[in-house]
């Protein structure tokens, strides 16, 4: 049985190319930086968690929230085989006991703040906002698109972004956890008009501040699907 179900809806990512130095030190032993045509990338994502089950079963007032989160993409290779995955610099809930799980059994970096989430649709475009209260200010990812979504070029910034379906987590200094994330192929909406307003720096850190006034690399927003997390592996070399 897969250690979590759930359903992940409306994924916006704002996608920023990246000194891979920044990076270097959150590497997950045994994993290497993934790029994309030459560049290393981080994603600022806000989604809808939906539908979520620990071990088939539900959790009381823990079935739907928002998260907003940074991650990178790295590598690791396993025989002949690479895998392709994200590391999370941080996650964010407003659900302390989501936090608690990921953080305790998974290495996560989870924390809890107040959050909101909002999404409007009609017959022209959708509008997804979502959103964390910091000292009396709202930092925001809000992008709006065509109603329907599509498929996306396989060979484009929008497959790598999305096409990494393993994660990786640091446990010490020479050991790793892996993990499977398993869902379908999503689609892809139109961008119509997006608004970052974002401290980086207060959420991840000194070394991200640039990106709190910097205009995204490229922007996609996903439909979404049912997901699975698979149990953890300990990678030791």
């Amino acid at each position: 049985m897969s250690f979590l179900t759930a359903s992940w809806k409306n994924l916006c990512f704002a996608n920023y190319a990246i000194d891979p130095a920044i990076l270097e030190p959150y590497l997950p032993p045994h994993t290497e930086l993934d790029f994309f045509e030459g560049k290393c990338y981080v994603s600022l994502v806000g989604f809808l968690f939906d539908e979520v089950k620990l071990k088939g079963i539900p959790i009381p007032f823990h079935r739907s929230f928002e998260e907003i989160n940074l991650r990178f993409y790295v590598r690791y290779k396993d025989g002949n085989n690479w895998k392709r995955g994200t590391v999370f610099i941080s996650e964010i809930v407003n659900k302390p006991a989501i936090a608690w799980v990921a953080n305790t059994l998974y290495n996560e970096k989870y924390s809890v703040y107040k959050m909101h989430y909002k999404h409007d649709l009609t017959k022209d475009e959708n509008f997804f906002s979502y959103g964390i209260h910091l000292e009396d200010h709202w930092n925001l990812i809000q992008v709006a698109t065509a109603p329907e979504p599509k498929t996306y070029d396989p060979n484009g910034i929008t497959a790598f972004i999305t096409e990494h379906f393993w994660g990786y987590s640091k446990k010490s200094d020479t050991q790793s956890w892996e993990y499977e994330v398993k869902h379908p192929l999503w689609k892809s909406y139109d961008i119509l008009d997006y608004e970052i307003v974002f401290d980086f720096g207060k959420f991840y850190g000194e070394a991200f501040d640039e990106l709190s006034t910097r205009e995204p690399d490229s922007i996609q927003c996903m439909d979404g699907s049912a997901i699975s997390i698979e149990g953890k592996k300990l990678l030791k070399g």
